[in-house]
């Protein structure tokens, strides 16, 4: 695998990953009783991007990890996945 292939998936993997973090952690201004005027009791107290972005970066490299280690160290690839198809389809 190339080094490009390799960001590619790393930058698919961060995106992903992003949205599955951000929800973490979160406290509401209904949380903390205290609602600013003009804005929904469900709204974020305060950001907390900063912490969302260095999570994903955690779990993104662990994970492309994991991948790297999967293809490069024990040698698989995507032919080793059985081709599962159901007989009266495979024509």
């Amino acid at each position: 695998m190339s080094w490009i292939s390799f960001v590619a998936i790393y930058f698919v993997v961060w995106w992903l990953t992003l949205f599955a973090v951000l929800p973490f952690g979160v406290r509401t201004q209904d949380d903390d009783n205290a609602v600013t005027l003009g804005t929904p009791a469900s709204a974020p107290r305060g950001p907390h991007m900063l912490r969302a972005i260095i999570g994903t970066t955690l779990v993104a490299s662990i994970i492309v990890s994991g991948f790297y280690w999967l293809t490069h160290g024990l040698g698989y690839s995507f032919d080793d996945i059985p081709l599962m198809v159901p007989q009266n389809l495979a024509r």
